[in-house]
Formats: structure tokens, C-alpha cells, sequence
């Protein structure tokens, strides 16, 4: 079974993300049928600091016990799906510090990404998928854009437009067939007989 983190990228009290992720985890695991396990990755819930590993993730893996739970999370997952609001056109730091906590977690992963902002979270975006590709994960298909003017009461309450359900259904098929072409990049060389 494939395993997907819908990661709640915003920490901000009073977030929009939470709504918007278990809209989207509910909506996936209902499409995918049995095919696949979403659950919700919360950044609130791991209280990661400002990094504070003293060797980069790329080159040697975190010692402090926050980026250990971290790490266990994340590379028990096959693919994801990052919510993310748009703060100042960029994703929240909360969401960029806790990618840079790791490195090898990340890698041969598909990602997805569901933003919302005044314009859908578009530019913040763009810079998580810049991010991805360093990581060596696969980054597919348009995003799912959601406004607040348009599908939000009051910009706080959920109320997304029936046009991203299927938008939210394309997005689960693209993620799991590359999470499922991916495999042999997650699975170690003597599990599969190399």
C-alpha cells in the first residue's frame, strides 16, 4: 500500500491549512479506494526549531531528537501532498525549515502540491517545486489553486467550489502512478535483488 503525508505546512495559529488538509485527505483516500493511505503531517505537532543541526542533511543524517521523529515521518511516507498558504509570495518558513531538516527522506518521492492565498498560492509554489527537484523528488502535475475570496467565507471558513474535486481526483491518479513508477528509487538494492 502506498502511503501519502498530507503536510499541513502553516504553524500560524488561526492557520487556514488544517481545513484545507483534511478536505483534501478525505477527498484523496475516497478516490484512491484501498490503492493508498493518506494521513495528515502536521508541522505543529514536530515544534521544529529554527535548524539547529550542525552538519547539512545532504551530508550526514540529524542527531537532535526533534529531526530523528522528523525523519521517521517523512521516510515513512511514498509520495505527498504539501498544503501550503502564500505568505509575502513565498511558502511559510515554518514549511521551508522543516524540508531543510532532511535530505535522503525526500528523495524518489512524487509530490503535489494544494495551495491557497489571495491568488492561490501560485508563487509559493513555484518555490517548493524548485526546492523538490534538488531533493531528487518528482514533482507532478498542476497544482490545486484556492482563493480566498473565491472558496472561503470571510477568508476562514472552508468552503471549496465543486470544480476542485476533480481537480483534487486528477491530482491523486498523477501522484499515485509515479508513486508506484518510483518505486525501485525507494526500496534499498538488496530488497529487490541487486
Amino acid at each position: 500500500m502506498i502511503n501519502v503525508g498530507v503536510i499541513i505546512g502553516s504553524t500560524r495559529p488561526g492557520r487556514n491549512g488544517e481545513q484545507v488538509a483534511r478536505w483534501v485527505r478525505d477527498l484523496a483516500a475516497d478516490h484512491a479506494g484501498g490503492a493508498a493511505r493518506f494521513r495528515l503531517v502536521d508541522l505543529a505537532d514536530h515544534r521544529l526549531p529554527l535548524l539547529d543541526e550542525p552538519v547539512p542533511a545532504a551530508a550526514s543524517p540529524g542527531r537532535q531528537p526533534h529531526t530523528v521523529r522528523w525523519a521517521e515521518q517523512i521516510g515513512s511516507c511514498d509520495a505527498f501532498v504539501v498544503v501550503t498558504p502564500e505568505y509575502n509570495t513565498a511558502p511559510p518558513s515554518s514549511l521551508t525549515n522543516a524540508i531543510d531538516y532532511l535530505h535522503r527522506e525526500w528523495g524518489g518521492k512524487p509530490v503535489a502540491y494544494v495551495g491557497y492565498g489571495v491568488y492561490g498560492a501560485v508563487m509559493a509554489v513555484q518555490k517548493l517545486r524548485a526546492q523538490a527537484g534538488v531533493l531528487r523528488m518528482a514533482d507532478i502535475g498542476p497544482q490545486v489553486a484556492l482563493t480566498l475570496r473565491e472558496d472561503f467565507v470571510d477568508m476562514v471558513d472552508f468552503r471549496p467550489r465543486e470544480l476542485h474535486v476533480a481537480a483534487v481526483h486528477r491530482m491523486v491518479d498523477e501522484l499515485l502512478a509515479w508513486a508506484r513508477a518510483l518505486t525501485p528509487l525507494r526500496t534499498p538494492a538488496e530488497a529487490v535483488g541487486a
